[in-house]
């Protein structure tokens, strides 16, 4: 994925970003594994000591979710409304191509931490027996920060959904996020060894009640697969620019400690899953 500094114009990314994402999450080199269990393995590379800059590849091996469904589900914002716990809202705002628009997506962060939001770039392209979904932040006039959020950068967030089988597959999620402030250690270890599995089989679940739900919602409608049923206007690259990181507020959460209800919620949901 190209890397935005100074003055860079917004770029829609080629068959050469796609194929630099997919080394990415298949590379090894430089990666720390913080969870190994079952099916889901979780890696971390920190990039500033003492930063909460990092990034965070999570894998998952799935034996009876074909390629296919796992492409739609993280695909239809529909279904994304009723099966992300963490979304507070998220909408799509406008289509740049056939298989890019810009969206924006707000979530719902660890206790006491500020929620964030991302606008962000977002391409996709099947790849052979593989597909990739992914993202990088943006900036669009008419969806300035909010008060009540901390606007985050997606510096390189994305999906490699690779077949295994006819109905089989393997999910890898690569993220590098600037969620904007100093956060505490606490929140980067609970992302890797607790928040990304758990993110892992919720997409899992939701998969295997896909089929289901999307003949009761619209079963035809898939944009992502038919571009012409899209109906989301299109937007000019000239409302775009590239969202640096140093432009936005800073805030400094690194002296916060996690909520006694989070712990407890999640002590609560290991235990149910042991």
């Amino acid at each position: 994925m190209m890397m935005k500094t100074g003055d860079e114009e917004v770029l829609i990314p080629d068959d050469r970003a796609f194929s630099r994402f997919k080394h990415e999450c298949e590379a090894e080199a430089g990666w720390t594994v913080t969870h190994n269990k079952s099916n889901i393995c979780v890696w971390i590379q920190l990039l500033e000591e003492d930063k909460s800059l990092h990034k965070i590849k999570c894998r998952m091996t799935c034996k009876d979710i074909p390629a296919e469904t796992m492409y739609d589900v993280l695909h239809d914002i529909e279904y994304r409304r009723k099966w992300d716990a963490n979304v507070i809202e998220t909408f799509d705002i406008g289509k740049l191509t056939v298989n890019a628009d810009v969206g924006y997506y707000s979530w719902k962060c660890p206790k006491p931490l500020k929620n964030r939001d991302v606008i962000t770039l977002r391409s996709w392209l099947p790849m052979g027996n593989d597909y990739i979904i992914m993202n990088y932040s943006v900036k669009h006039s008419k969806y300035p920060p909010k008060k009540d959020l901390v606007r985050a950068v997606s510096i390189q967030t994305g999906y490699l959904i690779q077949r295994t089988g006819p109905s089989s597959c393997t999910l890898t999620y690569l993220a590098q996020v600037d969620p904007k402030g100093s956060l505490p250690k606490w929140v980067v270890n609970k992302s890797s060894q607790l928040l990304a599995p758990k993110a892992m089989k919720r997409i899992s679940k939701a998969c295997a009640r896909y089929p289901e739900w999307k003949q009761k919602h619209s079963p035809g409608f898939k944009p992502w697969l038919f571009p012409e049923q899209n109906p989301l206007s299109s937007i000019p690259m000239s409302e775009l620019s590239i969202q640096h990181a140093e432009s936005l507020e800073n805030i400094d959460e690194s002296a916060l400690s996690e909520s006694r209800d989070e712990r407890a919620e999640h002590s609560d949901e290991d235990n149910a899953n042991n």
